[in-house]
């Protein structure tokens, strides 16, 4: 339904409707170069020129919705400040929507009748958005004083228009004759331009006129003998021009006609087809429900058998996870045990072994050693005591002895 009313769409508005983008393009991009827009705004921005199509949207077009509506923004600012309202530029990291609105608002200042919603022009392509920025570029050359005027186009000789449209009558009418008669008689076909420079060289002799009326001699018969040999002769071929329009409108005819009339048989085998499918699909449908009916208890089961899975599949991680942790306490208590076992057997061979025994006897015999040698050095240090003893009291009883001796008399000779 959407493609049939798409169609519709693109039959009401012309089978050109889907390239109007590109003629406004090139009509905005000469607009533009009018107003010297590659000094004004290429340069000012470090910018690249504007491509011929741009801003149009299409799938064989490359795309960059950041760039052209970035590109499509400075544009319109610029284009708004030269119809004579000023405008600040915007930014590159400025709101989107307030800055299409801001550019809507002054296009309708213009008196321009906007009747789409401003996400059209967030793209950055497409046909409103060539439809806005050729409406201000018309503003700004309106603002300039820039006034569009007619071609002039030059005289044309008369009588080469006739023989031009004459030509282009017969090529018309006989267009498709001709180019059958020319792959046939290549050979017996006389060029069009021989025949201008003949009839043209024939006008350019000067020719006698006849006093008097001419009557001819000639039989009749052997008239129209020469005239049946000479005949093949005399045809004119009109060569095809590809870039005439009117052989492509005869030919967009053509393609329709015989578009209609496939159509019309393709329509009647689709339709067939059609009913063939639907017959099929609902037999298929109902073949479905009757399996489903008749497997209604196997699938039951099934569901059963499923959860019962699925229960057991729980139990089982329940027990996997019981039984992973029941097996690292193991591991703990293997390695304890290990140690254990390994103290065990350092201490039993130990107690079995003798060197500790000569190390403890070796031991006592070098303290008894020492014991000696103290003794020794003890009697040496009490005897040196006692003598000290003994000296000093010696030289306390001296003393004492020289104190109480009795002072001599004083005498005459003293």
């Amino acid at each position: 339904m959407a493609e049939e009313g798409r169609r519709g769409e693109e039959d009401d508005h012309g089978p050109g409707a889907a390239h109007r983008g590109f003629v406004v393009m090139e009509n905005l991009l000469e607009k533009l170069k009018l107003l010297n827009y590659e000094e004004e705004v290429l340069v000012k921005h470090n910018m690249k020129s504007l491509a011929r199509h741009y801003f149009v949207s299409s799938p064989y077009l490359a795309s960059n919705p950041g760039e052209q509506f970035y590109m499509f923004t400075i544009i319109a600012a610029w284009l708004i400040n030269m119809a004579g309202r000023p405008f600040i530029e915007p930014q590159e990291y400025d709101e989107p929507n307030a800055t299409v609105s801001n550019i809507l608002a002054e296009l309708r200042a213009f008196g321009v009748k906007v009747d789409f919603p401003p996400s059209k022009l967030k793209s950055g392509s497409g046909e409103y958005v060539c439809f806005v920025l050729d409406r201000l570029a018309e503003e700004a050359l309106k603002n300039r004083g820039f006034i569009f005027r007619r071609p002039n186009y030059p005289a044309e000789n008369p009588e080469e228009e006739s023989v031009i449209d004459g030509d282009a009558e017969l090529t018309l009418s006989k267009v498709e004759e001709e180019m059958v008669e020319e792959s046939d008689d290549e050979e017996n076909v006389m060029d069009l331009e021989a025949l201008k420079l003949r009839s043209a060289h024939t006008e350019a002799e000067p020719t006698s006129k006849p006093d008097e009326i001419l009557e001819s001699t000639v039989d009749a018969a052997e008239w129209r003998l020469e005239v049946e040999r000479v005949l093949p002769q005399l045809k004119v071929t009109i060569r095809t021009d590809n870039k005439d329009w009117r052989i492509h409108l005869d030919q967009m005819h053509q393609h329709r006609d015989g578009i209609k009339s496939s159509l019309k048989e393709t329509k009647s085998y689709l339709d067939r087809l059609q009913e063939d499918i639907g017959k099929t699909l609902e037999k298929v449908g109902s073949r479905e429900k009757y399996i489903n009916n008749q497997l209604e208890h196997l699938i039951q089961e099934y569901r059963s058998a499923q959860a019962k899975l699925s229960e057991a599949t729980e139990r089982y991680k329940e027990a996997s996870g019981g039984v992973t942790e029941r097996t690292r306490v193991l591991a703990e208590i293997s390695e304890e045990l290990e140690k254990v076992k390994q103290e065990m057997e350092d201490k039993g061979s130990s107690m079995s072994d003798g060197a500790p025994v000569v190390k403890i006897r070796q031991s006592l015999t070098k303290l008894k050693q020492e014991i000696v040698q103290m003794d020794v050095r003890i009697g040496v240090v009490e005897h040196t005591l006692l003598q000290a003893k003994l000296k000093e009291k010696s030289n306390m009883t001296r003393e004492m002895h020289a104190t109480n001796i009795p002072e001599p008399a004083a005498g005459p000779f003293a």
